[in-house]
Formats: C-alpha cells, structure tokens, sequence
C-alpha cells in the first residue's frame, strides 16, 4: 500500500467517524509521512478536537504546523501541548514541544506544582507510545519479534486502548482477519497506532530472519 492508499484508507475512516481521534491521528500522520504538512496539521487539529487530552497529538501538529511554516502557530501549539503534557505527566511529549520551541526561540512554559518538573519515578515502565508511565505487559500479546517488541515498549493501558481501537478499525473496514489481505490491513493499523514505523518493523524481521 503506498502513501496515497493509506492516505485514503484514513480519510475514509476520519469521515465515517468524526469522533474518532484515532483515525485524524494516523490521517496526520500518513500526511506528514507524504510531507503533505499543512493537511497533516489540519489533521492533528481534528485529533485535538475529539481529544483534549491527546498530547502526543500536540507534539506532532506542533511539528507539522512548523515545517508547513507556520511558525507562529507552532509555537501557540507547542505551548498550549506543553502545559497539557506536563499536567497529565506526559514525559516525552512534553520534552519534545520544549525542544521545539527552543528551537523556534520562544519561551518553555514554567509550571508550578510538581507535574511540570517530575520526572519518571525510577523503576516505572515509560510507553514509547504515548510518553506515559505505565503498567509493563507480563506477556507479549502475541508471538515473534514484533510481539516482544510491543511487551518492551508498550504499555498495557496502551494495548487496551488499541484493543478498542482495533474493533473500530475492523468494523468500520468490514474486515475478515481469516482473509490475509485484511489480517494485513489490521496490522498496518495496528502498527501505525503504535509508532511502530517502516524501519523498526524492517530491524525487528531481520532480526526474526537472522
């Protein structure tokens, strides 16, 4: 499937199911993928609607509003995503909208109250996913290096949600996972929800192969 496919897949869904933040995300970042960046941030945008709370979703808008060239408003997104991060303890995502507007020369929020300066209690598991500490699944959800993958750097509050997502995402496509073309199309999905990129899901089956 390449860019447009996908970029199509997505749109359909974001258009079947406005409430939907999932499909605006994965729509935004199928966009910035194609360097499409200005729709990319459109996208964010309606992510940020049905999702307040979704900070990785200011990271990435903040960033796509910046390469489009938006500056200024890159830099009132970044802030407004800096704040809710640093309140919902959303390590990564907040320390990447300080590094953009360092970058971009304007001032990183100072917060009071603890949320803004914490850093991660040592010993607790960071999701890659959402930057969020979380509970480390016992278990790969499934088998081979992809499974491990998720059990390393996923959270299982992460995994649930994506449980739930991946319903919508079957029911929304009409698809049957005993067919391989939309067992394909769900783990696609799957991966795109979870940041598992084209590169990483290369590395994790050499490594299988090897």
């Amino acid at each position: 499937m390449d860019d447009n496919d996908r970029i199509a897949q997505f749109e359909n869904m974001a258009q079947a199911d406005p409430s939907n933040e999932m499909a605006h995300f994965s729509l935004g970042g199928a966009y910035a993928k194609a360097e499409r960046h200005a729709e990319a941030a459109g996208a964010y945008a309606k992510c940020i609607e049905a999702n307040p709370d979704m900070s990785k979703a200011y990271e990435l808008g903040s960033k796509a509003l910046d390469s489009a060239g938006e500056k200024d408003q890159a830099i009132e997104l970044a802030t407004r995503g800096y704040e809710i991060a640093a309140g919902l303890g959303d390590l990564m995502p907040r320390n990447a909208m300080g590094e953009l507007l360092e970058r971009l020369g304007a001032p990183v929020p100072e917060l009071e109250g603890g949320a803004a300066d914490a850093e991660m209690p040592e010993g607790s598991f960071l999701c890659q996913q959402s930057g969020r500490p979380g509970t480390e699944m016992e278990h790969p959800p499934f088998k081979g290096t992809v499974g491990a993958w998720i059990q390393s750097n996923i959270s299982q509050e992460t995994w649930g949600q994506w449980l739930a997502q991946g319903t919508k995402v079957i029911n929304e496509l009409r698809l049957d996972l005993s067919r391989d073309e939309d067992s394909e199309t769900y783990d696609r999905y799957m991966h795109e929800y979870l940041g598992l990129d084209d590169e990483k899901l290369a590395e994790l089956r050499t490594a299988a192969a090897s």
